[in-house]
């Protein structure tokens, strides 16, 4: 008797052809009824195997054609688990889903779980964990030593990737709609003849793009909440949270009188509060000390969250409204003036910003120029403290203007978006100017910085719009936010330095003033001016090879 009915199937077979739903023919073995000679065994009925053992049986045995050993499994569900990699940055971190299972009375294998990735428990960061993990004037980049929690081989999902500063497209198109707004219906710039059409048209482009923006972030508060609060305790994004308010205060002040002509009072304080409860804990970190005072987080992105005190003002007097713009603007100027000599000084690192992040230095023009037109609102008048703060503004990018190797050879960032407002604020502040002194340099300057102001926003648009769907690198994976809560193992390797006492000033002498022979490597250790006069050199490379040879010996 054969051993199994497979052994007996194969004794007596003959080849028919089959065409399956797809008009392919393919052709199998099968069993031949006619042959004779032969006496088949009977065997007793066996179950059919199922799922995956199924395709495993058709596989080792060969008699099914190739294309059947590519179909799917059965329960997909089942055969691949799911990626768990980013389940911990996540609203729930996959404790509702297992409640849900539970609920289902479908319990979670022992085996699959071990063949998942294991969820790192997302904790709250404390600041100097930032200052450890990462590096660079923004801290958006992981240091050699350090690992983060996701996986770097990968794309991660697309709300991962969607930073918080991405608010700032919104505040250079929501600005442009206000210079056009004021072009238009400003009297001393008649003669461009520029219509209110243009306004529209740039308000509803930013109604838009804040309304796309808005939309997106709000789906990573549902779905990533984990990696939204991480981002708010960054030492730098969290500067960012004020660009979705200020960007809303742009549309207010840039909405078409077509549209709008009178607003009422209650919205400035709806767009106001929030700003004020961020000024609570930041301004309110920066004078506690700790790992987030000033001196240690600051940063050009630290202007936002005094831009909005000055918009806010500008917004509220535009209203009718008195005391509130006036809190307003005394509050910002009191934390500006702190600011302002803080980044001049560069006290954190005392390090120059990397050429990436050169347009950041626009910031400084910011907040002098909205605050020339906040107290010229207050005061009814663009009178002579509105002229100090808005000749600081010119001054200041007038010094950053006249320095074009400074803006050479870097790449395209998102960031780049929260800089392009302060070039409009000091066009509009300019047309302003323009108002009280008309001439023809007040005029003609107004002119440059609104097509200034203009080509840039432009060239901006046009090159998120190409990296965006064209090179589709505009979201990188946003390092910043995965970094672990605990510092890596140190370097097996990391007893050399301990064990010989160098440093990095003994390195730096030893490439200094080695021999370009290399015969003599101790020697080099020793500076020149170390040396004492008199004492020749050479002889001095004979001592320090005796003593080498000593300590080889000993």
């Amino acid at each position: 008797m054969p051993s199994s009915p497979v052994e007996v199937h194969l004794q007596s077979t003959k080849r028919v052809l089959f065409r399956d739903q797809d008009g392919k023919i393919f052709d199998s073995d099968i069993a031949n009824p006619t042959t004779s000679g032969t006496e088949q065994a009977k065997f007793h009925c066996q179950s059919m195997p199922t799922g995956s053992a199924f395709d495993e049986a058709v596989a080792a045995s060969g008699l099914f054609p190739s294309r059947l050993l590519h179909l799917p499994p059965k329960n997909p569900r089942i055969q691949r688990p799911r990626d768990k990699s980013f389940d911990s940055f996540k609203t729930c971190s996959g404790k509702l889903e297992g409640q849900l299972s539970n609920l289902r009375g479908k319990s979670r294998e022992i085996g699959q779980e071990a063949n998942t990735v294991q969820n790192v428990e997302v904790e709250t960061l404390p600041a100097h964990r930032y200052f450890d993990a990462l590096e660079g004037p923004e801290l958006d980049t992981l240091r050699a030593s350090e690992e983060i929690l996701l996986p770097e081989d990968q794309w991660w999902p697309f709300l991962l990737r969607f930073p918080v500063s991405s608010f700032g497209i919104c505040l250079g198109v929501g600005s442009q709609a206000i210079l056009w707004k004021t072009l238009a219906m400003s009297p001393s710039m008649k003669f461009l003849l520029v219509s209110l059409g243009v306004n529209l048209v740039l308000w509803c482009i930013a109604v838009a793009l804040v309304a796309t923006v808005f939309f997106t972030y709000m789906l990573k508060v549902i779905f990533y909440f984990e990696a939204v609060r991480r981002e708010y305790y960054h030492p730098v994004r969290i500067n960012y949270f004020f660009a979705p308010w200020i960007a809303l205060l742009f549309l207010v002040l840039g909405v078409p009188p077509s549209i709008a002509q009178n607003i009422h009072s209650a919205l400035w304080y709806i767009l106001m509060t929030p700003i004020f409860c961020l000024e609570l804990k930041i301004y309110g970190q920066w004078m506690s000390g700790g790992q987030r005072k000033l001196s240690m987080v600051a940063n050009p992105s630290n202007h936002l969250s005094v831009v909005g005190n000055f918009v806010g003002a500008l917004l509220g007097a535009s209203m009718g409204l008195k005391e509130g713009p006036i809190f307003f603007f005394a509050v910002g100027l009191a934390h500006y003036t702190v600011l302002f000599v803080t980044l001049y000084q560069r006290l954190p690192t005392n390090e120059t910003l990397p050429k990436e992040l050169h347009p950041v230095f626009f910031l400084f023009v910011a907040a002098p120029s909205v605050a020339s037109m906040a107290w010229a609102r207050i005061q009814g008048s663009f009178d002579y403290g509105s002229r100090i703060a808005y000749f600081i503004a010119l001054f200041l990018y007038f010094s950053l203007a006249v320095r074009v190797n400074f803006f050479r050879g870097f790449r395209f960032s998102l960031a780049w978006w929260a800089y392009t407002f302060p070039m409009t604020g000091a066009a509009v502040a300019t047309i302003k100017y323009s108002n009280e002194v008309p001439n023809v340099v007040t005029k003609s300057l107004s002119v440059l910085l609104t097509a200034i102001s203009t080509v840039v926003v432009t060239w901006l648009l046009v090159t998120t719009v190409l990296h965006a769907f064209v090179l589709r690198d505009l979201f990188p994976n946003d390092i910043a936010i995965a970094i672990s809560d605990q510092r890596p193992k140190a370097h097996p390797h990391k007893w050399f330095h301990r064990r010989t006492g160098s440093s990095d000033k003994d390195i730096e002498n030893f490439l200094k003033f080695t021999n370009s022979d290399g015969k003599d490597i101790e020697a080099s250790m020793m500076p020149p001016s170390s040396i004492p006069k008199g004492v020749d050199s050479s002889s001095t490379t004979e001592v320090h090879c005796h003593v080498s040879q000593f300590y080889h010996d000993h």
